[in-house]
């Protein structure tokens, strides 16, 4: 029995401090990441003089799902305070070994190995070294290994090479390429942000490598290095991979991260991305970039961000050549439409679709798009092979140049980008930036009234330059017109095809007949200054009046004048489950569908309206006279609504068909539908409101007209 005591109080002891190491540990770590200065130099200073037991206990901690954040903040934190003392760092890569073998979770052992790489010292070359024939964590053990820069190191990566299976040698040659050339640079020596030395460069290359990724570690890391690339092709590049369910939830967090940093990433497609990628994030990192990304995502703009000009499918968009612009503006309708549909028969075979890239065969006339451009930013990935000659027309103009630069016998060593057909400007590019023949290259070309800024894989080769129009050089260069991808005999691969359409002034005047009509402008894209209250809460933005929830929820916007009778039109633009109201003869004060009278504003086919009265739906006099449904536009377009009130009649046309047209001293003669009291309906004159319900909407081009 004695002994069975003894052994107790031993076992005791041994838990009690067990547990005084781990309470310790957690209490030093606990200030990461929400830390005052005062309380970080403190539990930084501790951790210098922890044991291998106080170690071992993080290590315990990064293995533990519940734990693993705080750890890992607190072991970043610590490792950026020692990395410039030689003796601390190597102290540290001694205790970050010896917790390797007992990582016993994916995280854990990845965030070990990644950080014994920036320490820096050779005694992490051994245990690195011995998982280089570990398929999972070869990967990070040779970049790791590269990072150290350490003639062991170097050594050890050497020797991996002769030994190594084929796909732990492309591990292990990529970190050998990498180790005397710098990957990253630091804009400065505080900052976080790290960028590429050329990330144009960087993209495609990751492009590449992602074309031949075997498995989810290598795609995974790819997917990282891109989220240190800015920009609209970086973002596009990881949100392909949403639809990969080996990575699509690193994907999701990475699109998010580098949607949230960069507002220019934005549009159509970037929104229909952020979708897919909010319902993918989950864990711990669900509670903070989806509250930051689902209000973000709806207050995104539609318009004037970049759209695809290839869907990688099929030629959607885009149409073959007829003439030029001269020619085409000399024919009719018929003409023109019998010549298109002539030359997209004979195009057959001659531009094709394969393997996600556009591809001309070498045969046939130029492919354009069908829609026409004026100013506009224009990213495309292009590929020649030898002696490979093409362009890019610009408003149906040629042309910026792409070609062979061994093709010395035609001038093609100026290299390509160059304005190939000028005669009075510069036609040559300022540098040769063309990446190998069988490499894809980029432009990245900006168009603002007849001058062109042409950057070619990262690199300025046009310094807005006047493009003449190549068709008659006494005319000026077409203000609008078609882009031509050029076909000149030999075979070129296309593919990101990225556009966005330049608005210098968003102001949108009456139209002559309008104002024959008598309409004046409330809002012509300019400002506010026919408006009043809660403007905080709407805001003029590229042209279109914004309403800011987060700013105002369920603030309202009225116009300064009151009106009795009148024309009133006005475009508008929904997000999902978008609701406002359109007040009329209000005051300013109170609950308008009440104290005025309330036309809903209202996204029908959102699910949470599904089980709404009739006369809660878009269009209706809010609780009096109920609307017809079904003929708003899909949200993001803009739709066209013009409401008549004269009188006691009330006449709603949406989108060119009537939804509404009532009395409202009829319908709520014997009571109103849903049973309140609309005092607001006898009113003779009033304010005019957009009423907001917490919901981003957008408004413009607002006019109208008196009635007497």
């Amino acid at each position: 029995m004695k002994k069975i005591v003894i052994l107790l109080l031993i076992v005791s002891t041994s838990v009690a401090h067990l547990f005084g190491q781990s309470n310790l540990v957690s209490e030093t770590i606990n200030v990461f990441p929400y830390q005052k200065a005062n309380e970080v130099t403190a539990s930084l200073a501790s951790m210098e003089n922890w044991n291998k037991k106080e170690w071992k206990s993080l290590i315990k901690m990064l293995n533990d799902d519940s734990l693993k954040i705080t750890s890992t903040y607190a072991l970043n934190a610590f490792i950026n305070h020692v990395a410039t003392d030689p003796a601390k760092a190597k102290a540290t890569a001694v205790f970050l070994v010896g917790g390797l073998s007992s990582a016993n979770t994916y995280y854990a052992k990845q965030f070990i190995i990644q950080r014994l790489g920036l320490l820096g010292d050779d005694v992490a070359v051994k245990p690195l070294a011995g998982l280089l024939s570990n398929d999972i964590y070869a990967g990070d053990a040779a970049r790791a290994l590269a990072s150290l820069k350490t003639s062991m190191a170097i050594e050890v990566l050497k020797n991996g090479l002769t030994k190594a299976d084929e796909n732990v040698r492309r591990h292990i040659k990529a970190a050998l390429e990498n180790v005397n050339r710098p990957v990253t640079i630091l804009k400065s020596a505080s900052s976080e942000n790290t960028v590429f030395e050329n990330p144009v460069q960087h993209l495609l290359r990751l492009q590449d490598r992602m074309g031949v990724a075997s498995n989810p570690l290598q795609k995974r890391s790819i997917l990282a290095e891109a989220e240190l690339i800015p920009g609209y092709g970086a973002f596009m590049f990881v949100s392909k991979s949403l639809a990969d369910t080996e990575v699509n939830k690193s994907a999701s967090l990475i699109a998010a991260r580098l949607a949230l940093r960069d507002s220019k990433i934005r549009g159509r497609e970037v929104i229909s991305a952020l979708e897919k990628a909010v319902k993918l994030i989950d864990g711990e990192d669900s509670a903070l970039i989806v509250s930051k990304l689902t209000p973000y995502i709806e207050a995104m703009p539609y318009d004037n961000g970049f759209v695809s000009l290839f869907n990688g499918k099929d030629l959607s968009g885009w149409k073959a050549l007829v003439g030029n612009p001269i020619s085409r503006s000399k024919m009719t309708e018929k003409e023109l439409q019998d010549a298109q549909q002539k030359a997209n028969e004979s195009i057959q075979g001659d531009w094709i679709v394969k393997d996600g890239l556009l591809l001309f065969t070498g045969h046939g006339d130029n492919l354009a798009t069908t829609k026409q451009y004026g100013d506009f930013e224009l990213f495309v990935d292009w590929k020649i092979t030898e002696q490979g000659d093409a362009g890019i027309y610009l408003r149906g103009t040629p042309q910026v140049q792409i070609w062979d630069t061994s093709r010395v016998e035609v001038g093609a060593q100026v290299g390509s980008g160059g304005l190939y057909n000028n005669q009075k400007n510069e036609r040559i590019p300022l540098v040769v930036a063309d990446n190998k023949i069988g490499e894809w290259n980029t432009f990245h070309i900006i168009m603002i009234g007849d001058k062109v800024t042409v950057y070619l894989n990262g690199k300025l080769v046009v310094n807005n330059v006047v493009l003449e129009n190549y068709w008659d050089h006494n005319l000026p260069l077409f203000i609008k017109e078609q882009i031509e991808l050029q076909a000149h005999g030999t075979y070129v691969a296309y593919r990101n095809i990225y556009l966005r359409e330049i608005t210098s002034d968003y102001t949108i005047a009456l139209s002559e007949e309008e104002k024959k009509q008598g309409f004046i402008s409330l809002f012509d894209g300019s400002n506010l200054d026919q408006w009043v209250a809660n403007n905080t809460g709407y805001l003029v933005e590229e042209g279109v009046i914004t309403s800011h929830p987060e700013n105002e929820d369920g603030g309202n916007l009225y116009t300064k004048a009151e009106f009795a009778n009148f024309e009133y039109r006005f475009e508008f633009q929904l997000t999902p489950s978008a609701n406002n109201g359109l007040g009329i003869r209000t005051p300013l004060e109170g609950d308008a569908a009440y104290v005025g009278m309330e036309l809903q504003i209202l996204d029908n086919e959102a699910d949470m309206y599904k089980s709404l009265s009739p006369y809660q739906y878009h269009g209706s006099v809010y609780g009096v006279i109920p609307s017809k449904r079904g003929y708003l536009k899909p949200i993001g377009e803009w739709n066209q609504q013009e409401v008549i009130a004269n009188g006691s009649k009330i006449k709603v046309t949406l989108n060119g068909q009537v939804i509404l047209e009532g009395d409202i001293k009829e319908a709520s003669k014997n009571g109103t539908v849903d049973h309140n009291q609309h005092p607001g309906l006898l009113n003779k004159t009033g304010h005019i409101g957009f009423l907001g319900h917490g919901d981003v909407v957008r408004f413009r081009n607002i006019r109208i007209k008196k009635l007497k």
